[in-house]
């Protein structure tokens, strides 16, 4: 994982828009950055956003944050990245 890459330079700053964008440290706030990057995500741009998360994070940091975020992440996006790393479905809400 590299820690010296500038967060503002990666992703949209409306993502963060209730924090001071500019102190996110991609080590010390992968709980904040990974659900908030995915939370924008669309089928369209899926591909393109989990490959730039995982330029960044594991893949298995990636599933761990989603699966324990308090975020808003839609069940959705929660089985897209589990289909993306084969792995057994898991949903953030009741189905």
């Amino acid at each position: 994982m590299k820690a010296t890459k500038d967060i503002t330079k990666i992703f949209p700053k409306h993502l963060f828009w209730d924090m001071d964008y500019s102190k996110l440290s991609i080590k010390r706030d992968k709980d904040i950055i990974i659900p908030r990057a995915l939370y924008a995500t669309t089928k369209d741009t899926f591909i393109k956003d989990i490959a730039t998360l995982e330029s960044l994070y594991s893949k298995q940091e990636i599933l761990s944050c989603l699966k324990n975020t308090k975020e808003r992440i839609s069940n959705k996006m929660c089985v897209m990245v589990a289909e993306e790393y084969n792995v057994t479905p898991f949903y953030r809400y009741a189905v």
